[in-house]
């Protein structure tokens, strides 16, 4: 038995029209899984959705708003009605506002914080009625190197991020005993839309960060789909709780 091999297992992917989120699609689709991808653009998604199909997948679409509670709701029930289950839960949609502590408007740090921090939790809270029934599930929520690093131009950012990894512990705790495994994974510095808006916003970011990174490359959205792959399957099955970087070895180095 291969203990990453995810056929018949069904997982939604928020934000999985893009970026990490579609290299995390992609990647556990390649390994069997039924994939639903929840975002809020429903051309790009269906065309993901499409590509995947393309290559045998099984996949679909569902708009939605990771910060509103009916719409975490709706994304499930779509789920359940095109697939029948609900296994893994990718809690990937995200969004970064630039800019200095001081200047940072009121209403840039609570969007920030009701898509990245409150989006995982409601969709989390929604999905486990599911994984309950079924007797267990996979919850991989994904932070960032900035869940434990300062960062001086995004605040907002990296408090979301160190609340997903809290509220992953936390998950992890309150439905262990349902076997239900919660992990987050923390992507280092990652060729990606927002990494390219952090370049915009600061620019020689990006040769900073390469210069300390062991592996000496930027990664890429395939590289976070492995962990999640594994963090998704029976191979992690005894791992809860967790955060794992993904960084190429920035986090390491002094």
């Amino acid at each position: 038995m291969n203990p990453f091999d995810l056929t018949g297992r069904v997982a939604i992917v928020t934000g999985g029209n893009r970026g990490i989120g579609l290299g995390i699609a992609e990647g556990l689709a390649q390994a069997g899984a039924k994939v639903m991808i929840a975002a809020r653009d429903p051309v790009l998604s269906e065309t993901v959705a499409a590509q995947l199909r393309a290559r045998k997948a099984d996949a679909a679409f569902c708009i939605t708003d990771v910060s509103a509670a009916d719409s975490c709701a709706a994304m499930v029930e779509s789920t359940l009605r095109a697939f029948g289950r609900l296994d893994i839960l990718v809690n990937n949609a995200g969004m970064i506002i630039g800019g200095a502590p001081e200047t940072t408007a009121l209403a840039d740090w609570e969007q920030v914080l009701s898509i990245n921090l409150t989006g995982s939790f409601l969709c989390a809270q929604a999905a486990f009625p599911a994984m309950q029934r079924q007797g267990g599930g996979k919850i991989i929520n994904i932070g960032s190197l900035a869940s434990i690093f300062g960062t001086a131009r995004g605040a907002a950012y990296a408090a979301s991020k160190g609340g997903v990894v809290q509220l992953t512990k936390s998950l992890a705790v309150s439905w262990g005993p349902e076997n239900i495994q919660a992990n987050a994974i923390l992507p280092g510095y990652i060729e990606s839309e927002l990494t390219r808006r952090a370049e915009a916003d600061k620019p020689g970011s990006f040769a900073a960060k390469l210069g300390r990174t062991p592996a000496g490359r930027i990664g890429t959205p395939q590289d976070i789909a492995g962990a999640a792959i594994f963090l998704a399957s029976a191979a992690s099955d005894f791992i809860t709780g967790a955060a794992i970087p993904v960084d190429g070895g920035y986090g390491v180095q002094i």
